[in-house]
Parts: C-alpha cells; structure tokens; sequence
C-alpha cells in the first residue's frame, strides 16, 4: 500500500501542473482588471498602466505564468493585490473554518444516511422505504443554498435559536459555537446524506442477495451478525467512493453556503477573491481546491484495501 500511495503522490504532479496552466489562463480571461480595481474609479490611464507595470500584468500570459510556477515551487503563494497581505496566510486563516465545516456536515450525512439507508435495504417497498426514497429526492432537488435560508428563517428568525451567521471563537464560547455551525453544517449534511443514502441503499440489496449471505442465514446467524460481519463490509466500497467524493467537494469549499451565512472559510474567501479580482490570491484558493480534492481521492483508494482484503493496491 505504501508503494501505491507513492505512486499515487507522484501521479498528481502532472495532474497539478496541467491544471495550474488551465486554471491560470482562465483566470486572466475573467472579465475586469485588478489595476483598475486597485486604482479606483478616478484613476487616470497613465496611473492604470503604471499599476499594471508593477504588478507585472502587463507582461505576457505565459511569463507571468512561469513566475508565478517558479514561486508556488519555491512556497510563495505570492501577495495579495487588494490588501497587500500574503497569499499564504490568508489561506492558512480560513483553512480550519472549511475543514470544521466539512468534518461537521460529513459526520451529519453518515449519521443520518446510514440507519436510514440500513433500514430502507431491510425493507424494501416497505412504508419506510418510500419514505426514506422520497426524502433523498428531495434532498437532491432542493438547492443547499436554498435550504440554508429556509434554516435560517425558520431558527434565526422565527424561533430564533440559532444565530443567522458567524463564526465565533470555540474557545471564547463553545455553544454558540456549535449553534453556528449547526445550520451551515445541517445544510450541506442533508445534501450529502440524500447521496451516501440512494447508494447504500442499492448496494445493500445487491450484497444481500448474494449467496454467500442466504448461506450465512441458513446456518442461523443473527441477522444483526449477518448484516455487520458479512453484508455491510462488502457493501461499502460504492459508498466509500460517494463518500470521497462529497468530503472532496466540501474541503474545496461549500462557495455559496459559506457565502450566505458569512462562514470565513476557502468558498467565501474565493467568491471574494473573484469580486476584487484578485488573480493571486484566486489562483491559490483553486491550486488549494485541487490539492484537497485529490489527496481526498487518494485516501479513498487507500480505504478499500483496508475494507476489503482482496483489493491489493500495491500490486495494481
């Protein structure tokens, strides 16, 4: 496994590479100047260029494209154009809001997508199966960002509960901490719930109507033995991958939660960066999104070796 991870790391070099140029020539296509931005609205065209001239935007695409390579090589993320603070560390700022956020809506979509996919495979065409099947429907068809401010209606400002955005210091307030992260993390849990729910679900009835588990019921096994020792190892492959997936998408950064409630986290501070067009700061938090995204992968490949013995990575 250890080779494989190996290989793994040494594969997304490329990968990294062909994406910064992608995204860095994308990101110069954005419509709008950063120098003009910087200058105000009463700048001159002389003051504008001068601007551009030591920012080094005036220089051709591709050079400033191999300085800005030659510096993230070397660990400069480089400075930002509007608040003339390092890249690096107002990243490193918003870095643990995103990881709390994703860690917390990862765990609520496991605890409610398990019992109600385990019990929906249980049953199938039961009550509680269409119900189960409806509520995962739902949960696809409503936008997060949608269902994030019927939360906040409903408990900021009719039951007035939690609070409508923020993110207080835990040490400073540990419950009105976890009342913050409540909402933005239940918004985006459910979301990976109704996901995580429709594949276990089917993976269970797959994995349950293999021989090998009427075997297991013929000799009288418990059913709850059945279902731990037997069914639901084998079952999780699908959903381990769905799983990675969605762990994926929310350490790049819920952009429009994040945004809506106010949570300083890498999707707020990207949805700004695009605002003030901010090209070096922009092309961090995307190199970031990536990054995350694909050691996420890794770590999912990693995970079926350990689920399931047969799969020997090291040997693929």
């Amino acid at each position: 496994m250890g080779q494989y991870a190996l290989r793994r790391l040494w594969q997304m070099v490329p990968v990294l590479f062909i994406v910064s140029m992608a995204v860095f020539s994308i990101i110069h296509l954005i419509p709008g100047n950063p120098a003009e931005i910087i200058a105000g609205p009463n700048a001159t065209p002389e003051q504008v260029q001068a601007l551009e001239q030591r920012l080094g935007l005036a220089r051709p695409i591709w050079t400033q494209y191999l300085i800005w390579l030659r510096n993230v090589l070397t660990g400069d993320l480089g400075t930002s154009y509007i608040n003339k603070y390092p890249v690096r560390a107002l990243i490193a700022q918003r870095i643990p809001a995103t990881v709390e956020l994703a860690l917390a809506s990862a765990l609520i979509g496991v605890l409610i997508a398990f019992p109600l996919g385990i019990l929906a495979a249980l049953r199938p065409g039961s009550i509680f199966d269409l119900i189960t099947t409806a509520f995962s429907a739902l949960s696809f068809a409503i936008p997060s960002f949608y269902l994030l401010v019927l939360l906040i209606l409903l408990f900021s400002l009719q039951l007035q509960l939690l609070p409508p955005s923020g993110r207080p210091d835990f040490s400073e307030n540990p419950t009105l901490y976890l009342k913050s992260i409540l909402m933005p993390a239940l918004t985006l849990g459910i979301s990976v719930a109704a996901k995580l729910m429709r594949y276990l679900r089917s993976s269970l009835l797959e994995v349950l109507d293999q021989e090998y588990v009427r075997t297991a019921r013929a000799k009288g096994l418990h059913q709850r033995v059945v279902m731990w020792r037997h069914v639901l190892p084998n079952a999780l492959i699908p959903v381990v991958t769905i799983l990675g997936l969605q762990v994926g998408d929310l350490l790049s950064g819920a952009i429009i939660v994040e945004s809506i409630y106010a949570w300083p986290g890498i999707g707020r501070l990207t949805i700004q960066a695009i605002g003030w067009r901010d090209y070096a700061l922009l092309q961090a938090n995307v190199l970031f999104i990536v990054c995350a995204f694909l050691l996420v992968n890794l770590l999912t490949d990693l995970t079926y070796g350990l689920l399931d013995p047969r799969i020997r990575l090291d040997r693929q």
